[in-house]
């Protein structure tokens, strides 16, 4: 999805950000230096007023990961046949040799990004077919534009009502994030009956009017600051075989990013790799947790980057609140000291050393920091800002209100949508899989429920394997990102069910179990974000739309209903 949403482009080496380093830290260079986001090209010189900056990408869901942002871009992926897209002879995502042209060479790129982007160029095929059969009149063009508007919502609909509320997986959240997709009146009757109502509180926002609450439509700061969660991203991968479990081989995260991503994509079968990634834990979004591997990540081109102290430069470039402020232009109580920011003593001392104040911390830190509420991956305040562009990215797209009916999207088209979410996806193009997903409804969290014998994130199963991590004091301003992880970085305690483990691993239960045994066969937990959506851009997104609504400062109005 962020690949969808936003970019703020090619960092510019011209203009750096420098960071003093702590006496004796090992990074290449000192101070490190890390090159600033391009400046707005359309901001007048010595505008006074709050950043700017420009998306590069259309900030609709549109598909535009798949499909492209430019014409250019989608003449390339189109076979000019049918509507179709291009697949290589074994069904996968062919990458140009042309680096210029190569997606691995972009950093961010990895196989997680390779395995669902073959997927929905499948998909996208398949509803090409089915239109087709419907449709025999339709030119080239027609089918693919009405597959395109097809998958988009499809991604918009498993999105909303199976990534979302895996990841936010409280009862009462995932209740009124389904409301978004389907009303109160719910799936079953929305499928039989469609719309029984004009308002979205009862039917849902597809097929309802188009809202922007007095805002032109944009994606904020605050939006891509919160969705910056590399502590999902593990280091070491285990892939195994979908049909019977066994081990196929180790992977530490470099061998799956970037270029060396092809040699994965091509060795290991595709059911394989969703497979190994359904039934593998993320890591946990909290403190002491940040990837190994993203701390000295390489780029493609060979330049190596500390990611977490890149993330925190760039919400404060962008001009967002630090932590405390942030949550009281949300209305939310800031905390007073560090022992109200977490229960964590170690941590609250280790912060007021950092720190000094807790005015100071920053956003990011705090989010990890911050208790979360039950069965969330992240904090709530995160939260506050996601369920608001849940409904906003919906509201005001007019292919997903007043334009979402049957002139539009077909009817077969709308049948479509209707009919399936991620699990029908993979097996209608990966049916290895259907005993992994046998009895599960939503892909993105499985069919068992997982507890942990103690809600602190430590005590959740831990990845399997040893890092050596680097513990020593953080490096930017104020010393405020920790470059240090444990030895077995803890994994999320809100993972929400489990794929079912091929044979002959024993079947398990589907009643709640403990997560007690760390590598044990019938306790790896799906991995709702890896599956479904896990991300690893270096970069962040942005405003389109220009004027008072592109400052962070937007939050003071956050009570308007839609605005984020």
């Amino acid at each position: 999805m962020i690949r969808d949403w936003f970019s703020h482009g090619t960092a510019d080496t011209s203009r750096l950000v420098e960071i003093p380093l702590e006496p004796g830290d090992p990074w290449a260079e000192d101070p490190m230096r890390i090159p600033r986001i391009p400046a707005d090209p359309t901001r007048p010189p010595g505008a006074a007023g709050p950043v700017t900056t420009v998306n590069e990408v259309t900030h609709w869901w549109d598909g535009s990961s798949l499909y492209g942002t430019t014409p250019e871009q989608q003449r390339r992926v189109r076979t000019g046949r049918d509507g179709m897209l291009h697949l290589d002879e074994n069904g996968m995502l062919p990458l140009p040799d042309d680096p210029a042209l190569d997606p691995t060479r972009v950093p961010g790129w990895w196989a997680g990004l390779g395995m669902l982007s073959t997927l929905f160029v499948r998909e996208h095929n398949a509803v090409c077919a089915r239109l087709r059969a419907e449709y025999p009149a339709w030119s080239d063009e027609q089918l693919f534009q009405h597959a395109r508007l097809v998958v988009a919502a499809l991604l918009a609909k498993i999105h909303t009502v199976e990534w979302t509320p895996a990841i936010i997986s409280h009862p009462t959240t995932v209740t009124a994030l389904r409301a978004n997709w389907f009303g109160i009146a719910g799936e079953r009757i929305t499928r039989t009956f469609g719309r029984l109502s004009e308002s979205e509180l009862i039917s849902g926002i597809p097929g309802g009017e188009t809202q922007h609450y007095g805002v032109p439509f944009s994606l904020t700061e605050e939006f891509t600051s919160v969705y910056r969660m590399h502590p999902l991203m593990r280091d070491r991968f285990d892939l195994r075989a979908a049909g019977d479990d066994r081990e196929l081989r180790t992977c530490e995260f470099p061998e799956l990013a970037g270029p060396s991503s092809r040699e994965i994509l091509r060795d290991v079968p595709l059911g394989d790799l969703f497979y190994s990634f359904g039934v593998a834990h993320p890591g946990a979004i909290v403190l002491r947790n940040y990837p190994r591997y993203l701390q000295t990540f390489q780029r493609p081109d060979g330049k190596v980057v500390d990611l977490a102290a890149t993330d925190l430069v760039r919400i404060r470039e962008l001009g967002v609140p630090r932590y405390c402020e942030f949550r009281r232009l949300l209305h939310l109580a800031a905390p007073r000291s560090f022992a109200e920011l977490t229960d964590d003593t170690d941590l609250a001392l280790e912060m007021a050393d950092l720190y000094g104040d807790v005015e100071r911390v920053d956003l990011m830190v705090g989010l990890f920091a911050e208790k979360r509420p039950a069965g969330f991956a992240f904090s709530d305040t995160a939260f506050r800002i996601f369920i608001l562009m849940a409904s906003r990215r919906l509201n005001s797209d007019r292919f997903f209100t007043r334009d979402f009916r049957p002139e539009i999207y077909s009817p077969a088209g709308l049948t479509w949508i209707r009919d399936n979410d991620m699990r029908t996806v993979l097996l209608r193009h990966l049916p290895e899989l259907a005993a992994a997903l046998r009895g599960v409804d939503n892909a993105a969290a499985g069919p068992c429920e997982v507890t942990t014998t103690s809600t602190s994130p430590d005590s959740s199963v831990p990845i399997s394997g040893s890092s050596k991590c680097r513990d020593r004091p953080p490096r930017v301003t104020e010393r405020t990102t920790s470059r240090s992880c444990r030895g077995d970085r803890p994994t999320s305690p809100a993972a929400t069910g489990r794929w079912v483990r091929s044979s002959p691993t024993p079947e398990v239960s589907r009643s709640s179990t403990t997560a007690t045994t760390p590598g044990a066969a019938v306790d790896r937990p799906i991995s709702r974000p890896e599956v479904a959506e896990v991300v690893i851009t270096v970069v962040a997104p942005d405003w389109r739309s220009s004027g008072a609504f592109s400052s962070s400062r937007t939050l003071t109005v956050i009570g308007t209903p839609g605005l984020s």
